[in-house]
């Protein structure tokens, strides 16, 4: 895409990443827009670092107006509620009677159609679910909510009766593989223009394996490294160095 990833959504909000048109960007935005006309579910699964928060959360944003849930882990119904309350910025402190909060919202959710994403969905109890099957089941027309989880997570979510009859499609990212690392890679940011397309395969099958999170991060790094060598370009000795820094157990995000 031509236009620079919004402050903040890119993972470490590098200075420069652009935002890409992969494949599963476009899955995800044709997958959401109908969802949304529908107001039904939508689950988008795969492994971490595909870029699916960042393709669920930038697509929703071109839709129209979206209610980003942050989640703590094993979050109750209670969570929910609190962190609706806040996305949907409604005046005041979330009421501690759960009625009068399940009120407030329902209303902010009749009133103008939302995109509800929530991350990690996998990590939430039935309860949980059930809590947006209510929502979903109480709101005119429908409410459009997105369930993303890792790929191991679809287990949980296809156990989810609820899901069957009221999800839109159940939608699976995939790494990039060798041969999209090239283009992708060198519209991702300025500093990989100039490095040579079999070097930067190289590079994904030593470090990040067709994962743009991994991607970003090495860009981090290797911006971190140029500045303090003062060198224009990265050359191999610069990426072998950064590659052996920031690679070893324990430290894959």
């Amino acid at each position: 895409m031509d236009d620079l990833a919004p402050s903040g959504l890119h993972f470490l909000a590098v200075p420069g990443v652009r935002t890409l048109l992969t494949p599963g960007m476009l899955a995800v935005g044709e997958a959401l827009a109908d969802a949304c006309a529908q107001r039904r579910f939508l689950c988008v699964l795969g492994d971490a670092g595909v870029g699916k928060t960042f393709a669920v959360r930038t697509a929703a944003r071109r839709l129209g107006a979206a209610a980003l849930l942050d989640l703590r882990a094993q979050p109750a119904p209670a969570d929910l509620r609190a962190g609706l309350h806040g996305a949907l910025e409604l005046t005041g402190a979330p009421p501690a009677d759960p009625g009068a909060a399940d009120t407030l919202i329902r209303r902010a959710l009749a009133a103008t159609p939302r995109i509800v994403v929530v991350d990690d969905a996998d990590r939430m109890s039935g309860s949980c679910l059930e809590y947006l099957r209510f929502l979903h089941d109480g709101t005119p027309g429908g409410l459009c909510v997105v369930l993303i989880a890792g790929q191991h997570g679809e287990r949980h979510l296809r156990a989810q009766r609820m899901l069957a009859t009221r999800t839109a499609a159940w939608l699976h990212l995939c790494a990039l593989n060798r041969d999209q690392i090239p283009l992708a890679v060198h519209a991702l940011h300025p500093l990989w223009q100039a490095v040579a397309p079999g070097h930067l395969q190289a590079l994904d099958a030593r470090f990040a394996s067709g994962s743009l999170r991994r991607w970003v991060l090495l860009t981090h790094h290797t911006q971190r490294a140029l500045a303090a060598t003062s060198a224009a370009a990265p050359d191999a000795r610069l990426l072998q160095t950064v590659v052996d820094r920031i690679d070893s157990p324990g430290r894959r995000p």
